[in-house]
């Protein structure tokens, strides 16, 4: 035994315990040892315990001056007086208790487990009502915030009622309805900051907040997320990746693949197509902008490219292109995200059509030496309005397709329109 014990609560240095060991004995303790563990008890001085006589008739004999009473038989049940049984060991040594010798004999820590256990139970208790008392709301939010892993990833971090804490204020100081803020400014009036929401576990626990309490909608992307909440984020980065399409009054060289901002996005008008019934494609991935590209300076392609699930405000301004004559089509990947964002997208612009989105394009998908096998939460399929059996399709295979898997397909739709 060491000063220092890895295995028992009391003080054992010095303790001789040899005559209380040993392969007669051990089984005694071996089992109290899982007693212990049960229980989440490291000394097992009171109470009972029950253990079973092991078949050896030396060793079920050797312990019979510990536990009291008759000699056990075989698999009989034992009912160890832990007060008792305590008694007797400090008679040989006032600091020796059962649990001290069980967790020698196991040479473990007794209960770690039930202990952890019962310490996180109290933390999320007292992380429970810190955040109900943070947060001013009517309802009950959460077991929302529960089943979204946010009290798991707050349970982990060290200063979990300072995130708390800092996510409430960012909250109370959201702009009133119908105002707009800042997102960098909110971040530097509460916490000093101006990136602190920038990315990270408190802007994420602010929107997740957000979300459970009914605020904003759900599912929506970061950069839409806050805009529900009337904060917004720079209007100069993200947007729309354009090709051969772009806003009046710009002057690009052709073949240049240019971003249109959000700055300008909210205001742009778009030329008049060359002829009535002429296309501008939207797609979701980069992917397709860059094969598109790729097939040279004089190609005749119009084409968008939303880098993920659209805004609002690029489905308005992928709208506008509709209000000035252009036939709009879209697509994305057969995925959960992707039907999502082809139902924002036709549901935002009534005038548009799917592009390439059927059920029959997906299997040809599932064909493609390109396609993988990522599996789909079949359970989570949202509706495929433009065309159910797509829907169904998917659900039957269980297998997402992207957009890469009809590339070949998809430029000769560009190139003929």
């Amino acid at each position: 035994m060491t000063p220092q014990c890895p295995w028992c609560a009391g003080d054992c240095a010095g303790v001789d315990d040899a005559p209380l060991r040993g392969e007669n004995l051990d089984w005694l303790w071996q089992r109290l040892a899982d007693v212990g563990d049960r229980r989440g008890d490291q000394d097992l001085i009171t109470g009972t315990a029950a253990v079973t006589a092991p078949a050896d008739a030396t060793q079920r004999a050797a312990v019979t001056g510990l536990v009291g009473g008759r000699t056990a038989r075989a698999g009989q049940t034992i009912r160890v007086d832990l007060g008792a049984l305590t008694a007797r060991l400090q008679a040989h040594d006032p600091r020796l208790t059962p649990g001290m010798l069980a967790a020698h004999t196991a040479a473990r820590s007794l209960g770690e487990r039930i202990r952890g256990n019962a310490e996180r139970r109290d933390a999320l208790e007292r992380l429970r009502r810190h955040t109900l008392n943070a947060i001013d709301s009517e309802g009950e939010f959460w077991p929302a915030l529960h089943r979204a892993g946010w009290v798991a990833r707050l349970l982990a971090a060290g200063d979990r009622e300072q995130i708390v804490d800092q996510a409430a204020a960012v909250i109370a100081a959201l702009p009133a309805p119908g105002e707009r803020l800042d997102r960098r400014r909110l971040a530097d009036t509460v916490t000093g900051f101006p990136h602190a929401l920038d990315s990270g576990t408190l802007p994420g626990l602010v929107l997740a907040i957000l979300t459970a309490t009914g605020r904003i909608p759900t599912g929506l992307p970061p950069r839409a997320a806050w805009a529900a909440a009337g904060v917004d984020c720079d209007d100069l980065t993200g947007g729309l990746l354009a090709l051969g399409i772009h806003p009046a009054g710009w002057s690009l060289p052709a073949g240049t693949v240019a971003t249109i901002p959000p700055r300008e996005l909210a205001h742009c008008t778009w030329p008049e197509p060359p002829q009535p019934g002429a296309r501008v494609f939207v797609t979701e991935n980069p992917s397709v902008v860059t094969a598109a590209a790729d097939l040279g300076d004089g190609a005749p392609v119009r084409l968008l490219c939303t880098v993920g699930t659209p805004s609002a405000l690029e489905v308005d301004a992928i709208g506008r292109l509709a209000d000035a004559g252009w036939q709009v089509a879209v697509r994305a990947d057969f995925d959960q995200a992707g039907l999502h964002h082809v139902a924002a997208l036709l549901a935002g612009i009534p005038s548009a059509v799917p592009w390439r989105m059927t059920a029959a394009d997906y299997l040809s998908s599932l064909t493609s030496p390109a396609h993988g096998r990522t599996q789909l939460d079949t359970a989570t399929m949202p509706a495929t309005a433009w065309d159910p059996n797509l829907r169904e399709a998917m659900t039957e295979s269980g297998c997402a397709a992207y957009e890469e898997s009809l590339i070949d397909q998809l430029l000769d739709d560009l190139l003929k329109h």
